[in-house]
C-alpha cells in the first residue's frame, strides 16, 4: 500500500530532521499524503496551496471537482503546533469550510470548526503518526481525507460520528467524580465490601464496613466535590520522536520519565513506553523470562499483560489488540493500562526475574 510505505519513508524524514521548516513539512510530508489519498496535487484548482481568505492565506484548501473547499489544512512546522487552531477556525467559519486540519506533518489535528462549543470540544482526533502504529495511521487518514470519501460525504459524516463518540466521553468523564460521590454517599455496600477486602490482603485484618464507610467519606468524598473534570484532556508538551528504550549513563536524579536498572538510566516517552522498556530490557537479560513470566497463574481480571499474539492479550476485547506492542523477541505486551496496573506489572516482572523493586529497578511514571 502506498500510503503505508509513505509513512514509514516519513517518519525516517522526520527522525533524520529533513524537514525543518513548514515548506518542508508542507512538500516533503503534506503532499505526499494527500497525492497517496488520491487527491490529485497537481491540479491547483482542486489542491489549491495559499488559498487567500479576508485577512490572511490557507496553507491548502481542498476543493473536489474544483468546487467550493470542503477542507482547510493548515501547516506548522514540527513542534510549533500548539495554540494555532484559533486563526484556522476563524477561517473555516468564514467560508463554510466543515473540515479543518492542523498539521506538523508529525500530528494531524482534524476539526469540525462549524459545530457548536470550545475549539477542544470540536477536536475529533489527534493522529501522532509516531504514537500510532502504522495501520491506524492509514485508517484514520482515509477515514478523514481520502478524495472519494470527501467527494461522497463519507468523510464528514464519519468525523460527525466520531464527534459524537469524543462528547459522549466528555459527558462520561464529567459523570465519574459525581457517580463515585454517590457511591460512597449511599454507602454502597458492594463497594464497601470490596475496599474491605483489599485491606485484608494488605494486612491481614478486615475492617467493618462502617469503618470504611467513614474513611471514604472523610478522606476520599472532599476531594471529589471540589474537583472539576476538565472538558478536553490537557495537552502534552511536544515530544521529539525517540526509541522507546535508549541507554544512557546518566543519573536517574534527573526526574525525567523512564526506568533505571542497576545504575542505567533509560528513558521513555511515557508510562506505557516505561512497561515496554522493562519487559524489552529483562527479556533482552534473560530469553526465558517472558515464558516465566507469561505462565504466572494470575494476570488482570479478563487478560493477560504478556502475550505471544495480541488475541491472547485481550481474549474478551478483539477492539482493543490495537492497544499492544510487539518485543523484539515476537512476544506482545499489552498497553491499554493504568499507571497504578502498568507499576503492578512491573513489580510481578520483578518478582519473575529475580529483581528487587524499587532498588535494582527504578522507575517513573511521570505525573
Amino acid at each position: 500500500m502506498v500510503l503505508k510505505e509513505d509513512i514509514k519513508s516519513i517518519r525516517e524524514g522526520i527522525m533524520g530532521n529533513e524537514f525543518s521548516n513548514e515548506a518542508a513539512v508542507a512538500q516533503g510530508i503534506v503532499l505526499r499524503i494527500l497525492n497517496a489519498l488520491s487527491w490529485p496535487t497537481y491540479n491547483m484548482h482542486v489542491v489549491r496551496p495559499q488559498y487567500s481568505v479576508e485577512g490572511g492565506r490557507v496553507d491548502f484548501a481542498l476543493c473536489p471537482k474544483g468546487g467550493k473547499p470542503k477542507v482547510f489544512i493548515e501547516v506548522k512546522q514540527i513542534g510549533q503546533g500548539e495554540g494555532k487552531e484559533r486563526q484556522l477556525f476563524d477561517y473555516a467559519a468564514r467560508h463554510g469550510v466543515p473540515l479543518a486540519i492542523l498539521t506538523t506533518g508529525q500530528e494531524w489535528n482534524f476539526y469540525l470548526p462549524l459545530k457548536e462549543g470550545s475549539m477542544g470540544e470540536r477536536h475529533v482526533y489527534k493522529l501522532d503518526i509516531f504514537e500510532r502504529e502504522v495501520d491506524e495511521c492509514v485508517s484514520r487518514l482515509e477515514r478523514y481525507l481520502h478524495y472519494d470519501k470527501i467527494v461522497s460525504g463519507d468523510a464528514l459524516q464519519a468525523a460527525e460520528d466520531d464527534y459524537k463518540n469524543v462528547a459522549r466521553d466528555r459527558d462520561i468523564r464529567k459523570a465519574l467524580p459525581k457517580a463515585w460521590a454517590n457511591l460512597i454517599e449511599n454507602e454502597d455496600e458492594i463497594l464497601l465490601e470490596l475496599i474491605a477486602d483489599q485491606v485484608a490482603d494488605i494486612c491481614n485484618y478486615k475492617p467493618d464496613v462502617s469503618l470504611v464507610a467513614d474513611f471514604l467519606k472523610k478522606k476520599i468524598l472532599p476531594d471529589l466535590r471540589v474537583t472539576e473534570v476538565p472538558s478536553e484532556p490537557p495537552r502534552k508538551r511536544h515530544l521529539q520522536p525517540n526509541p522507546i528504550v535508549r541507554k544512557t549513563s546518566r543519573s536517574y536524579s534527573t526526574g525525567e520519565i523512564g526506568f533505571t536498572l542497576y545504575g542505567k538510566f533509560y528513558p521513555a516517552r511515557n508510562a506505557r513506553s516505561v512497561l515496554v522498556g522493562v519487559f524489552e530490557t529483562l527479556s533482552n537479560r534473560d530469553p526465558a523470562f517472558p515464558e516465566r513470566f507469561a505462565s504466572l497463574p494470575k494476570h488482570g481480571s479478563k487478560r493477560r499483560y504478556l502475550a505471544k499474539t495480541p488475541s491472547e492479550l485481550f481474549p474478551d476485547r478483539p477492539d482493543l489488540e490495537r492497544e499492544s506492542i510487539p518485543l523484539d523477541n515476537g512476544w506482545w505486551v499489552g498497553v491499554n493500562l493504568s499507571k497504578l496496573t502498568i507499576s503492578k506489572v512491573i513489580r510481578m516482572a520483578c518478582e519473575v526475574a529475580g529483581i528487587r523493586f524499587g532498588k535494582d529497578l527504578i522507575v517513573n511514571l511521570g505525573e
